[in-house]
């Protein structure tokens, strides 16, 4: 294969991977997209949508194309297999993120770095923290309507756009994670329609002023953007791992602790080797 075709399903894995992370719980769209080195170029494309159009869409078409076979795809997952085993491969998505943070943190510090810099990292990093832990403490259940599924795709733009912020954490605690997962796998347009266009409607919304943000504020915006990372993938600790090894959790997984713990501990390992090994990937064949 040529170098160009490459490029190209890379962008289709990197749109599968962000989609994917868009509805994994813990996880966010928009850290992986920072990740895969595309959110600056999503921000200026939606916040400047007629600048270079058809070179844009040149450029989103295989990202778009993953994007929507990555939710589809592991919805079928959800439905099927991932609930007594979400614990065990969400630790595969924390190593996918932990091997990329340096990067992240070489990136973020492109411009330099001041003591407010730091201050701003750790600051967002608490307050996601604390927000994704004790969230479910505040939102209450909601019943599934077209309106309630326009603002649960709201939520994944939002994903999109504040790299770290979870939406599937907050559907699930809103009650609507696993009728989402079950509505797209089995290609249920009353609920396909109201996501996308909430979703839709949010990003072009709100990219225009996280593009402004990034623009005069960068050193700024990007520790920001690097302590929701470190506070999502701290947060998904609490929420997501710890309960599968309690009685319960072990039990439903049909695993003792140890061997839960070494599954565990294999997939964080095969998730960050896998990112240092797309990385090494991207970087010699990325056209960007």
């Amino acid at each position: 294969m040529t170098s160009r075709t490459i490029d190209w399903l890379l962008r289709v894995v990197k749109g599968a991977l962000i989609g994917i992370g868009g509805i994994l719980p813990g996880l966010s769209g928009g850290v992986l997209a920072v990740i895969f080195g595309i959110y600056d170029r999503i921000l200026a494309f939606f916040s400047h949508i007629t600048q270079d159009f058809m070179k844009n869409v040149w450029y989103f078409t295989p990202v778009g194309i993953g994007f929507v076979l990555g939710i589809i795809i592991f919805s079928f997952f959800v439905e099927k297999a991932f609930g007594a085993y979400e614990g065990l491969f969400t630790c595969l998505f924390i190593g996918f993120v932990a091997g990329t943070f340096p990067s992240l943190l070489k990136q973020a510090g492109k411009e330099g770095r001041q003591t407010s810099d730091w201050v701003m990292m750790a600051g967002s990093a608490v307050v996601l923290f604390l927000l994704m832990v004790f969230g479910n403490s505040i939102f209450g259940n909601l019943t599934p309507s077209f309106l309630v599924w326009m603002l649960s795709g709201a939520l994944i733009g939002l994903g999109v756009i504040v790299p770290g912020m979870s939406p599937s954490n907050f559907l699930i605690y809103l009650g609507l994670y696993e009728p989402m997962s079950a509505g797209i796998s089995h290609f249920d347009f009353s609920v396909i329609i109201p996501l996308t266009l909430g979703a839709v409607l949010c990003v072009l919304l709100l990219a225009r002023v996280a593009f402004i943000l990034m623009q005069k504020f960068y050193s700024k915006m990007y520790h920001f953007i690097l302590g929701t990372v470190i506070g999502s993938s701290l947060a998904i600790f609490p929420t997501v791992v710890f309960p599968a090894f309690s009685a319960e959790g072990l039990s439903d997984m049909g695993l003792s602790f140890l061997p839960a713990l070494l599954l565990a501990i294999i997939m964080f390992i095969s998730g960050t080797l896998f990112s240092l090994w797309f990385s090494k990937i991207e970087a010699k064949y990325s056209q960007d």
